[in-house]
């Protein structure tokens, strides 16, 4: 089974990533080390996670002590909504790059259709309207000069997506969204195949306990626990295969080093296709719907104008 999927760019990505949001800076690299060390070779950065600076730290350590190569890792990381102008792109990066102790990274991703004001923090006040075409033109650039292997989109709708395709150059390899058993995103999956973007999984547990996420809870959900229970697996081991099997990649946050090594002990088993067609019959919920957003600054008045209606 597919340990990594291959991007449009020939690029290989693999299909486990370690998710770095909201582990905190001071236990960043003890986690980051230990996920290294249990197999993963893919994690999911972000200049908005705060702690780009000790992930660096530990990267030079894994690199120093010759746990890993660089050219091993596959490195993502994500321009932050006050960067959006397409002269703040290339700093942006910069910051990232110094920041992770690296010349490139594997995957720079727009971290969202958001925009607010350069400085400042994600309140209704500071929100503006989006010009994706202008900041993807930087981000086509990044990809040019090599400092971004690939680039991409997250939080992208089925029709923000298509008008993206509609002025690249450069297509994206990428669009990261919440999905998992409870919000499958079967519309945008078919779409992101259809025109050769990965699909690539944040929150695939359903990020229970984090900001902002309300709704039924992915681990304990009937279908997941009776998979688990017939297939002697925890129910995070099954929703993290159910999207491998999907065809994503799954970036799952830990930061406990016996759930980091579960949550990439899901090869060498599979789930069967009778119990994959079960998923289907799970009532779908979107539970990171960002209501911050709407605003008439934002030029989003409502939840569906944000996704276009996928709610």
């Amino acid at each position: 089974m597919a340990e990594s999927f291959v991007l449009n760019t020939g690029a290989r990505i693999p299909s486990v990533g370690l998710g770095t949001w909201q582990i905190q800076p001071a236990a960043v690299g003890d986690v980051l080390y230990a996920a290294v060390k249990a197999g993963y070779r893919h994690i999911d950065c972000a200049a908005a996670y705060r702690n780009e600076k000790e992930v660096g730290l530990a990267l030079k350590k894994l690199f120093e002590d010759g746990v890993v190569k660089r050219e091993e890792l596959f490195i993502t990381s994500k321009l932050w909504s006050g960067n959006h102008a397409p002269e703040d792109v290339p700093e942006a990066i910069g910051t990232t790059l110094e920041d992770l102790q690296l010349d490139y990274v594997d995957l720079y991703l727009i971290h969202g259709p958001i925009r607010i004001k350069k400085g400042t923090t994600m309140s209704p006040e500071n929100l503006l309207p989006t010009d994706i075409p202008a900041t993807w033109g930087a981000m086509e650039t990044l990809y040019d000069s090599g400092k971004a292997r690939a680039i991409g989109v997250s939080n992208f709708s089925c029709k923000k997506l298509e008008d993206l395709f509609a002025v690249a150059r450069v297509p994206p390899a990428v669009n990261q969204v919440e999905c998992h058993p409870v919000w499958q995103q079967d519309k945008l999956r078919k779409l992101c195949q259809s025109r050769g973007v990965h699909l690539s999984a944040f929150s695939p547990l359903g990020s229970p306990g984090s900001p902002g996420v309300n709704g039924p809870s992915v681990l304990s959900n009937p279908i997941v626990t009776s998979v688990a229970e017939k297939l002697q697996k925890t129910p995070a081991q099954v929703a993290l295969r159910w999207g491998v099997q999907m065809g994503q990649s799954v970036l799952p946050k830990s930061a406990n080093e016996a759930r980091i090594k579960e949550n990439i002990d899901i090869f060498g088993w599979s789930i069967p296709e009778d119990l994959m067609a079960k998923f289907s019959e799970i009532k779908q919920v979107r539970l990171l719907r960002a209501e911050f957003a709407v605003h008439p600054q934002s030029g989003y008045n409502s939840v569906e104008d944000l996704w276009d209606g996928e709610i």
